[in-house]
């Protein structure tokens, strides 16, 4: 179940929502906060992406991101917009930028002009924070650093922010960039490549071993989903200048220190793996998120042993239950 944001949502109430990308990880958990807030719940996306993630309060339309047609009929009479669909991650993106950059800023272009067109209220989107900065020539990061990408992902996540700033320029369209840092939880499928603890808790359960790619010195700002979830809500309702915030915990973790407090949660023996590193991975990403707090109020709740520990439980159930 998802905790309460800690602002007033009543305003949510009410309000029709879609979600694009709803079946994934961050989308059915916003879903399911949505509808505690009394909103009228949309989802768009290829599939549910897991059991137990479908919300019965929420109405679900299979589709593709490059069907026009049928994100327009999605997005009609809809007032707010949540946009988590994307087509790749770091390091495939770099295989093939030009496909990323389709797949990505052509179509997030094409949901703008749609969203403009049916007079949506508001838009928000999911960007990284993780990516769009590059190499930090400090930590933690403000929005106001450099952007110089490493990945053709950053990059375009880094153009659509830009074009969200040009519609909103040029029609008044109304929207909210959010950069995330790693997001983790209970729910998060092991099977994704931008899933680090979830990839570690189940390699640890069903092979007995972590692999972390490099020394394990890189640091990543990691945030648990039910504050994730917290965030998209709180500025749903904010209406202040600032357009793009940071969206992590703040605090700084090297990946030798989660694999040793993943085994610490999990209380079983576990041999952990050195893979070679990737070329993708900047040494050091922790966001500053003092912009969020000091605009919205928001803050994260859930520390990252507590969040840890409740993740790790949920996955040793769930592969008990299994067996």
């Amino acid at each position: 179940m998802i905790q309460t944001p800690s602002s007033d949502l009543s305003g949510l109430s009410g309000r029709r929502c879609l979600v694009l990308g709803g079946g994934g990880f961050i989308g059915a958990r916003i879903c399911e906060a949505l509808c505690n807030a009394g909103a009228s719940v949309e989802a768009f996306g290829r599939r549910w992406s897991g059991p137990g993630l479908l919300d019965p309060r929420v109405t679900f339309t299979q589709g593709l991101f490059d069907d026009a047609l049928a994100v327009a009929k999605a997005v009609r009479g809809q007032q707010i917009v949540i946009h988590l669909l994307g087509g790749s991650i770091p390091e495939s993106s770099n295989l093939d930028p030009l496909s990323d950059l389709k797949a990505n800023v052509g179509l997030t272009l094409t949901l703008l002009d749609i969203c403009h067109r049916e007079g949506v209220r508001k838009i928000i989107f999911a960007s990284s924070g993780g990516t769009v900065y590059g190499i930090p020539a400090r930590a933690p990061i403000p929005e106001t650093a450099s952007t110089d990408p490493i990945s053709a992902y950053g990059i375009s996540k880094l153009a659509c922010e830009k074009y969200f700033g040009l519609f909103g320029h040029l029609y008044g369209l109304d929207y909210q960039v959010l950069r995330l840092a790693n997001p983790y939880g209970p729910t998060q499928s092991p099977k994704k490549k931008q899933g680090v603890v979830a990839a570690m808790l189940h390699r640890a359960l069903t092979q007995g071993k972590i692999e972390i790619w490099g020394d394990g010195s890189t640091v990543r700002d990691f945030i648990h989903i039910d504050d994730v979830v917290s965030a998209f809500l709180t500025v749903m309702e904010y209406s202040g200048p600032e357009r793009v915030m940071n969206v992590g915990s703040g605090v700084g973790l090297s990946i030798r220190e989660v694999a040793t407090d993943v085994i610490d949660a999990l209380g079983v023996p576990v041999k952990i793996v050195f893979m070679p590193g990737q070329q993708s991975d900047v040494p050091v990403n922790v966001l500053d998120i003092n912009r969020i707090i000091g605009a919205t109020g928001w803050s994260p709740r859930r520390s990252w042993k507590d969040g840890l520990r409740a993740t790790a439980d949920v996955f040793q159930r769930t592969l008990n239950d299994q067996h």
